[in-house]
């Protein structure tokens, strides 16, 4: 088969531990929208394929559990002539790489920058940055989208004038069991719950609905633990991350712990961006631009709580994104102003990083996802 079925959403271990991996990009001159190439976590190889799809500013990706369509945001302002963003849906050639465009829709608010399916498929979710706004789409037949079933536009402002104008969604994602959605808004400095409805496709205040943090902490993205009684949020104003207990019977937060992700001895300007954890649920990642860095962290089982493990050098600028392979033996990262991407690979029993020597070159890259093929 074409396919891995049986590939379960933690491990996604194919025969051959071979992968396509899409890189989504800000599209420049040099960048012209998703990238292909080929990845075999055995061996750590990365090879380009080229160019999958022209499309404007593809600057976050998602999968569809079937691992046929690929869901992709297009991070404009103006859209149709209206100030919205657009959300793509592509089919997936998993022999050649190459992806085929089914359909656009608006993502109802500018800047769209991310995008995610739900575990049954049905639902795709869009953060809208710069509209302050989040949204529910249903997945048609085949994979298009269809029009918004819910669309949410917050207000207000936070505590930084330049940077908290107003309202920025930034990330919004389903808990592990599919029950609630988070979303995390670097505008207001909060993270938002809801109950989440498969048969209508609506968002629906959780109690409690807002979980305010620090003012001018800029929350950014937020990783589920494998066990799904921990959470993990990056404040990108702060370069912090903060660990929460979650409940996953009320989809409830509270607060653990906030711990820096720059060395005591830097001081100069840092702008926290991506966060991951390890499929073995033992450590946890964390990107600095200025630093230019990886934050290692281990995790207390038992607690949550993390322990700063190193802090290494991405070796190029403004890590914005990485992604660890399905298998956990490797990390890559994109260096969004540099144009590369890096890789790195992860020791199983320390979470240490030490870099393979293999760095590959491509314009803005800003996402990369996995696909398992045969």
């Amino acid at each position: 088969p074409l396919f891995s079925f049986g590939a379960t959403p933690n491990h996604g271990k194919t025969s051959a531990g071979n992968y396509l991996v899409y890189v989504g990009t800000y599209t420049t001159e040099q960048s012209k929208g998703i990238y292909a190439f080929r990845f075999n976590a055995a061996t750590g190889q990365f090879v380009p394929i080229g160019l999958a799809a022209e499309t404007s500013n593809p600057s976050f990706l998602a999968v569809h559990p079937n691992h046929k369509v690929l869901y992709t945001v297009n991070e404009t302002g103006n859209f149709q002539n209206r100030s919205s963003g657009a959300v793509s849906a592509f089919a997936i050639d998993s022999r050649t790489g190459k992806l085929t465009l089914l359909n656009q829709v608006a993502s109802r608010g500018a800047d769209p920058c991310y995008v995610a399916v739900d575990q049954t498929g049905k639902y795709v979710l869009v953060a809208n940055y710069g509209g302050g706004s989040v949204a529910v789409f249903p997945v048609l037949k085949g994979g298009k989208l269809g029009d918004a079933t819910s669309v949410l536009q917050y207000k207000g402002a936070g505590a930084n004038p330049e940077r908290q104008e107003s309202p920025h969604a930034h990330w919004i994602d389903f808990s592990p069991d599919n029950r609630f959605v988070v979303a995390a808004d670097l505008g207001l400095d909060q993270l938002d719950v809801y109950k989440f409805s498969a048969s209508k496709g609506s968002l629906i205040p959780n109690q409690p609905a807002v979980i305010q943090l620090k003012p001018g902490s800029g929350v950014r993205h937020f990783a589920f633990h494998p066990n799904a009684r921990f959470v993990y949020a990056v404040n990108e104003m702060q370069s912090s991350v903060v660990s929460f207990a979650y409940d996953p019977a009320r989809g409830t937060l509270h607060e653990l712990q906030t711990i820096s992700m720059l060395p005591k001895d830097f001081s100069g300007k840092n702008d926290a961006a991506e966060i991951q954890i390890h499929p073995s649920g033992k450590f946890l990642y964390a990107s600095n631009r200025g630093h230019d860095s990886i934050a290692v962290f281990s995790i207390d089982p038992a607690k949550g709580t993390l322990t700063p493990v190193e802090y290494v050098p991405t070796q190029g600028k403004a890590p914005r994104y990485f992604a660890i392979d399905p298998t956990g033996s490797r990390l890559l990262v994109a260096n969004q102003n540099s144009g590369t991407i890096v890789i790195f690979q992860i020791d199983p029993t320390s979470g240490r990083l030490t870099s393979s020597g293999q760095v590959v070159q491509i314009a803005s890259p800003v996402c990369l996802k996995f696909v398992p093929v045969r």
